[in-house]
């Protein structure tokens, strides 16, 4: 008898809940194909909730008081290691609507009420604009796959990619431009790559819906392209040709400082680096080899950055890098003083200590350009 009582409070609680006022909040309602049990909603910068999909059948509010990039996940295993929150899909919420969500974690579609029936014939046209790239970019992992050299693919993707992504971004132009009253075409701001395009697709919406519920969806991702800009071209000149490198003093290894200006009269190679970053650790089998090529020709200095001091010497223990290593705690002004924007980043200092060169990223024209340097001396 107890039961049953328990079982009607719950369920008079969920007519509650289903009678109460939704008009800040958003129904997300559906079926998703190969999911049991719930799914995780990721809201904002990582607020997260978690919701039960029966067998991948679900019908439930969230609250959204205004517009907001969302995605559903749910725990997967890839590659033998469990990781949570693999995106499902990604759209923007909005309140007092209803989305209606369909398909498995790899092709989904969107629909519902009004807006989601705009987003719904805003992201048909994304999908067929995007294929070109999606191509590009299947056939370039396939061909990692089958054993391509990763240069060459890379140069591959560079000289063929600007083509698939203009392709995208006239498609979006002449979407956003023959309907300049849908609301889900302010969502394809985010997607162009430069702040000229932004403003050219925010020009071509109505007022009504730059002025409307949309504005932060707008101004969001240009106010931010505005501030990454302005922080380039400051790292720009904190890293230009001939400017004297800062002077820093950094702990090693072995627990003892190292002034940077102690190694003046050589070339020095900057490495700011972390355990943490891919492209970083997948850099280091190379990075030895040139190490060892140009011996005697210049010094490699790696600056570790957002570790642990524990994770730090773990790393070092583990990878064996036969170059001078230092700690940068989080309390320096290191990262700010260079200007480093991305990892790797590496800065060649001449004898002199002023930069010679500035790369961001693990990119092939960094050991051409070593070639270049130490190859004729």
């Amino acid at each position: 008898m107890k039961k049953k009582v328990v079982l009607g409070l719950a369920l008079l609680l969920t007519a509650l809940s289903a009678s109460a006022d939704n008009s800040q909040k958003l129904r997300i309602k559906g079926e998703l194909k190969g999911f049991k049990d719930s799914v995780v909603v990721v809201m904002g910068r990582g607020e997260k909730v978690s919701m039960p999909i029966p067998n991948g059948k679900f019908d439930f509010y969230i609250e959204v008081t205004e517009p907001k990039n969302i995605r559903l996940t749910v725990p997967v295993t890839l590659k033998g290691n469990e990781r949570a929150n693999y995106p499902i899909c990604q759209f923007v919420a909005m309140p007092n609507e209803t989305a209606v969500i369909t398909g498995d974690s790899t092709s989904y579609d969107i629909t519902g009420s009004k807006f989601y029936q705009e987003y719904h014939e805003m992201d048909l046209m994304r999908k067929e604009a995007r294929k070109p790239l999606e191509e590009l970019v299947e056939s370039l992992n396939a061909s990692m796959k089958a054993g391509g050299k990763r240069d060459s693919l890379i140069k591959i993707y560079r000289e063929k990619s600007p083509a698939a992504k203009q392709h995208a971004e006239d498609a979006y132009i002449a979407f956003i431009k023959a309907n300049p009253n849908n609301e889900a075409g302010a969502t394809l701001i985010d997607e162009f790559g430069s702040l000229e395009k932004m403003e050219e697709a925010k020009a071509l919406l109505s007022d009504q819906v730059k002025n409307g519920r949309m504005k932060k969806i707008i101004d969001d991702p240009i106010n931010y392209l505005k501030e990454e800009q302005e922080r380039e071209a400051e790292a720009a000149k904190k890293q230009a040709s001939g400017i004297l490198a800062p002077d820093f003093t950094l702990n090693d290894n072995h627990g003892n400082p190292l002034k940077l200006s102690s190694l003046r009269g050589k070339y020095v190679l900057l490495d700011f680096w972390g355990s943490w970053c891919i492209w970083c650790i997948r850099g280091i089998p190379q990075m030895k080899a040139y190490y060892q090529k140009y011996k005697g020709k210049f010094e490699i200095l790696s600056i570790d950055c957002r570790d642990t001091q524990e994770k730090w010497k773990a790393a070092l223990e583990k990878y064996q890098m036969p170059w001078l290593h230092v700690y940068n705690p989080q309390n320096s002004t290191i990262l700010k003083d260079y200007g480093i924007q991305g990892f790797p980043t590496k800065i060649l200092l001449g004898p002199d200590g002023k930069i010679v060169k500035t790369i961001v990223g693990e990119d092939p024209a960094f050991y051409t350009f070593l070639d270049e340097t130490f190859g004729k001396k």
